[in-house]
């Protein structure tokens, strides 16, 4: 049985379990055994114990709630889901009985998804789907059933129900639910500040050079390659959390690949484009401007996997040409949070498979013509992963109760979304979630070379977020088994963002390394002896690794730095002036664009 007919039968189940939420408890319970008609004996009989087991608490809940005094009228667990902790939901007796039912109608049906048979992406899948589902009918998300909203209507007479209604006819104008007062901000006023200037530009970028703010800089510019999902600046949000503005505090004179927010000049773009015409570019625009033989490259997320696709081109390229001898355009490479094997893509790869890609291709890339992929639909893709903490929530707030969300940079970061020309966007699928090709040796090939990630033989600096839902810390590990050259992990507390973005005056969080000979020989920055060392002997998990590794408080970006700096060169006087005559101000115009 495939995915599609088992969700249309647990769908009818979901509905009917759901719609008890509204109503008293029932003493019946829906015959869930029929629900899995066909599956084996152990499935069976545990899917009757989850039955039975529902019934056991629907009847305590019934009882408790027909007469709370009554002898026999168990206590339901206490409630400890955040949605329902404020006195309006435990303090009244119908609102309390209410979040207990849909909390006893969750954990069933939760328990019901594992009951499911099937490929491991199958029940994977159903557990998915039926969070969605459980998550949506929460009666938190409904003002009929939600007594925060409901008092401060009546406090309020009416006020929060005008202003609900206000802003969501703003944001049904704007495309996107609001979840942060936009209005606060404003790219190059209060976000991405860090001075600098625009000194290249062509259809795909424009290149950021900053300004030196130490006297003197490493003789290697640092090109930063941000993923072309999002705007640059996640990297240069305030001051006080700017990697950009740490970048040239640490004496590196830095440059910043800005890419362009595609309209419909760029639909039929594809994934050679963005590496021939941007990643490329930029790494031999940076060289020729500062008359640099190499630069340090670092690339976040797809990014990332952007440079290392680069890399792999412009060393198979020096191979082809019998350029062995000669130095590569890259010294070092930093990877954030990137994905360069596929095999591990967590919770996205539920979305991935051939019929996805196919319909796809058939909507976005059609020969001739492409098309957008809209910059909301990806926005709203990765909302969905934590759905309760960035959809509901603000349904509950901006909606139910007329709030205005708090002003916080990330999140209008996280608003501004970007458009994908659909052949790169549909190359990218393809070849990376569904067929997992760049980390197979000649099993694609990108701008006309055979990519191979072995040989990429630069040291590179690995970074992988332990909690991160978008680029598992396994899938973050596992490049180190691709690459040529000698590797450095570091494993960060948090998030994809958080993790990333953890400047060391804050002291938040810690990070851990494990103390290898190469680790520490390669942080005192002894790059030519490092880089005729070969690949770095780490385990083979990220789990392996983990046993040998040591936390450290405090961020992880002064081991970065340390590790960089032992492959910027030597120290010359700071430049006066931009690599070349200023096209604009930073950011730059093509960041301010927003998405169709």
């Amino acid at each position: 049985m495939d995915f599609q007919q088992i969700w249309q039968q647990i769908q009818s189940q979901i509905q009917s379990s759901m719609a008890q939420a509204a109503t008293p408890p029932s003493l019946q319970t829906p015959d869930l055994v029929a629900l899995f008609k066909g599956a084996s004996a152990k499935t069976l009989a545990r899917v009757a114990k989850i039955q039975m087991q529902y019934l056991k608490e629907a009847q305590a809940l019934s009882l408790k709630g027909l007469n709370p005094t009554a002898m026999g009228a168990a206590e339901p667990p206490p409630v400890t889901d955040k949605r329902f902790a404020s006195d309006a939901w435990t303090k009244n007796p119908v609102f309390s009985q209410l979040a207990q039912q849909y909390l006893l109608n969750s954990r069933t049906l939760v328990a019901l998804a594992d009951c499911v048979e099937g490929d491991v992406k199958t029940k994977a899948r159903v557990r998915f789907a039926v969070g969605q589902a459980i998550d949506a009918a929460s009666p938190a998300n409904s003002m009929a059933l939600n007594p925060e909203a409901q008092a401060l209507a009546i406090e309020s007479k009416g006020q929060s129900v005008a202003a609900g209604l206000k802003n969501l006819f703003a944001d049904a104008k704007q495309g996107h639910m609001s979840q942060t007062d936009e209005s606060l901000f404003e790219v190059g006023r209060n976000v991405a500040t860090t001075p600098g200037a625009v000194v290249f530009e062509n259809a795909f970028f424009q290149l950021i050079e900053y300004q030196p703010t130490t006297p003197q800089v490493f003789a290697l510019p640092f090109l930063i390659i941000p993923p072309c999902i999002n705007k640059f600046y996640i990297l240069d949000l305030q001051p006080a959390n700017s990697f950009v503005a740490h970048a040239v505090a640490q004496g590196h004179r830095t440059f910043v690949l800005s890419w362009r927010n595609p309209d419909a000049s760029l639909a039929q773009a594809t994934f050679d484009d963005y590496i021939e015409h941007a990643a490329i570019e930029a790494i031999n625009v940076t060289r020729k401007l500062t008359n640099a033989p190499q630069i340090n490259a670092l690339g976040f997320c797809v990014g990332g996997t952007i440079l290392g696709t680069a890399m792999a081109v412009l060393a198979a390229r020096a191979e082809s040409n019998q350029r062995k001898s000669a130095l590569p355009e890259v010294a070092s490479a930093t990877f954030l949070t990137t994905l360069l094997d596929f095999s591990d893509t967590g919770v996205l790869d539920l979305f991935i498979d051939e019929s996805f890609v196919k319909y796809r291709e058939d909507q976005l890339n059609k020969p001739g013509v492409g098309g957008l992929l809209k910059g909301r639909e990806l926005a709203s893709t990765f909302s969905f992963l934590r759905p309760n903490e960035l959809v509901w929530n603000y349904v509950q707030g901006n909606y139910l109760k007329g709030k205005t969300p708090p002003p916080f940079d990330l999140l209008y970061w996280n608003s501004d979304s970007t458009n994908l020309p659909g052949p790169m966007y549909c190359w990218y699928l393809r070849n990376t979630y569904l067929a997992n090709k760049l980390c197979e040796p000649g099993q694609t090939t990108v701008c006309g070379s055979p990519v191979d990630l072995g040989k990429i033989t630069q040291p590179a600096y690995v970074y992988g977020s332990r909690e991160d839902h978008i680029v598992p810390i396994g899938g973050a590990y596992a490049s180190l088994q691709h690459l040529g050259g000698p590797t450095r992990f570091v494993m960060g507390a948090s998030g994809h963002i958080a993790g990333v973005i953890n400047p060391p005056a804050a002291n938040k969080r810690s990070h851990w390394l494990a103390p290898t000979p190469s680790n520490d020989k390669l942080s005192r920055g002894k790059r030519s002896k490092a880089a005729a060392s070969g690949p770095t002997a780490h385990p083979a998990t990220h789990a392996e690794w983990l046993e040998t590794a040591t936390e450290r408080a405090g961020s992880w970006w002064p081991d970065w730095a340390a590790w960089l700096a032992g492959h910027g060169g030597e120290m010359r006087s700071a430049p006066t002036t931009y690599a070349a005559p200023a096209i604009e101000p930073a950011p730059g115009r093509y960041v301010a664009a927003k998405a169709t």
